[in-house]
């Protein structure tokens, strides 16, 4: 059987040489069929990456961000201009191993398979951190937890999918804050999700997060998470952890009565959210949420 075209989108915004590598890491794939990659601009175009050499059955084009400004109306300007029958997404500071697509890709021979993953090494200021999903994921899992080993930039997706059943990644959601999480729990409920248990996605961490200091967007978002997905209302354990977020965030706006508030709530649900407390720490000053995220992400790890 013929192997499937595979369209990789890539949003960015004025970050050519991170850009550069990204894009070299997915045409040196050692995938047999077709790849395209579609590169979607804010801003400053890229049409000299357009140069880059490539071998035979590689495609390389760049388009301008056609819809919302920002990294979910980027993505779904290039999954609607992608011609693959399968989508993949990488960011663009992030990068594959060279069998990342020729090992994820036979695992759509299972027809409910509508997303698959792979395990990721995160690159950090502490070094490097490998990080393994579960092969089999189900909407309990992702309630229950974020699975941060699920990262975007290791996602490949059926293209009749996102024009379907799933859906096309949220636009309405703020800040773009967990644009990918949405778009989990959207599609275990509709396929499978399925992971190859390899770290063959790179993750690069050794710079500040784009939303480590964006505290109202995660804020935003996260409750606009909680509005979209009722399960949330009947599983205890996964509310608490995004309330615990939410006081968090609130803790490192500086609005110690919204913290208290969020922690409050995430302790009435799980009493050992760990999450809850931690926002109290920050929203009395003790510590910074800064300083936290520091710690974290130098350990591979996110709030």
């Amino acid at each position: 059987m013929q192997a499937p075209k595979v369209s990789v989108v890539m949003a960015t915004r004025d970050r050519p040489e991170l850009l550069r590598r990204a894009v070299r890491s997915v045409l040196s794939q050692d995938y047999e069929g077709h790849i395209e990659v579609v590169l979607v601009f804010d801003g400053t175009e890229v049409d000299e990456l357009l140069d880059l050499p490539r071998p035979e059955r590689r495609t390389l084009r760049a388009v301008a961000n056609s819809r919302t400004p920002g990294l979910a109306g980027g993505r779904n300007t290039g999954i609607l201009t992608a011609t693959g029958s399968l989508i993949a997404l990488c960011d663009d500071d992030d990068e594959w191993r060279p069998a990342k697509l020729s090992r994820q890709v036979p695992l759509f021979e299972d027809p409910e398979v509508v997303l698959a993953a792979t395990g990721i090494e995160i690159h950090s200021s502490g070094g490097s951190h490998v990080r393994v999903p579960p092969t089999r994921i189900d909407l309990a899992d992702l309630l229950r937890s974020r699975i941060q080993e699920l990262h975007p930039s290791s996602f490949v997706l059926r293209a009749d999918a996102l024009h379907g059943a799933l859906g096309l990644v949220d636009e309405e959601l703020p800040a773009s804050y967990g644009e990918d999480y949405d778009m989990l729990l959207r599609a275990v409920q509709v396929g499978r999700i399925a992971s190859v248990p390899d770290p063959l996605t790179v993750i690069h961490w050794d710079r500040t997060s784009y939303f480590t200091e964006k505290w109202q967007g995660i804020v935003d978002g996260l409750g606009y998470l909680l509005d979209k997905h009722p399960q949330f209302a009947s599983h205890r354990v996964g509310r608490s952890r995004i309330e615990g977020q939410i006081a968090f965030a609130h803790g490192a706006l500086g609005d110690r009565p919204r913290a208290r508030d969020w922690a409050f709530r995430a302790i009435r649900n799980d009493p050992r959210q760990p999450r809850a407390y931690l926002a109290m720490m920050v929203g009395m000053g003790v510590v910074s949420g800064e300083t936290v995220m520091a710690a974290l992400n130098h350990r591979g790890r996110g709030v």
